[in-house]
């Protein structure tokens, strides 16, 4: 089965319900923080676009290689924070199991293309630099939701 082809596994987790108002502010283009852990466990952090992929997914798009996407392929787990730039106490957590990897360059590199889009990042010289990369892209399964949106 192609790498880009998400296969059901029944060894992850449910993804769980968003509802309605963190599927909201997810849908703004907010900068993440994706969370992953080395092989010793050490913590290690980075900022990156992300875009829902229908309800409880969430697609990354990473350089490769770099520390975190090599950590998330090694072990699968990871947490996301997307916080309010308005309102830094305004902000949604993520814990999230890797559903399904892309490995094919090219799809990842459309991936990252439309990110940059999204971001309204898509001058030319970026797009080109985008498609001159070596890319992977993950589908996260998000498994735990922590709404921190505050009363409404």
């Amino acid at each position: 089965m192609p790498n880009d082809v998400p296969a059901p596994d029944d060894r992850l987790p449910p993804a769980a319900e968003l509802g309605p108002r963190v599927r909201s502010f997810l849908d703004v283009a907010r900068i993440a923080t994706i969370a992953t852990a080395g092989p010793d466990g050490e913590p290690h952090q980075a900022a990156t676009w992300y875009r829902l992929e229908g309800e409880g997914r969430i697609l990354v798009n990473s350089r490769w290689p770099r520390r975190w996407p090599t950590e998330l392929k090694r072990d699968g787990r990871c947490s996301l924070a997307i916080v309010d730039g308005a309102d830094g106490f305004r902000w949604v957590g993520l814990n999230a199991v890797v559903e399904s990897r892309i490995d094919d360059v090219e799809a990842a590199r459309d991936h990252i293309c439309e990110l940059a889009v999204r971001y309204d990042d898509a001058a030319p010289w970026t797009l080109a630099m985008f498609r001159s990369q070596p890319r992977v892209s993950f589908i996260l399964r998000v498994t735990r939701v922590h709404d921190h949106l505050g009363d409404e």
